[in-house]
């Protein structure tokens, strides 16, 4: 049985937010909160509100790497 684009779970957990997050910074360096925040804005005209709440925890990540508020092997704390 095949799951809806509306339904489905998300697999991916805050450490893997916080990987992808450290992964966009290593590549793109400040580049990767412009990046994100197309992204939201993308989701938000296609009416995706789940990938768009999804890439703001990103960028919420994005933005404390950049400040260096936060470390790749650090602990993960949900706010």
């Amino acid at each position: 049985m095949l799951t809806s684009p509306a339904t489905r779970r998300s697999r991916i957990t805050p450490a893997d937010i916080r990987q992808i997050a450290f992964t966009l910074v290593d590549r793109h360096g400040a580049r990767a909160l412009g990046y994100a925040c197309e992204a939201i804005t993308e989701m938000e005209d296609k009416g995706e509100a789940e990938s768009a709440a999804a890439w703001r925890a990103l960028k919420s990540e994005i933005e404390d790497a950049l400040l260096g508020r936060i470390q790749p092997a650090g602990p993960v704390h949900l706010h």
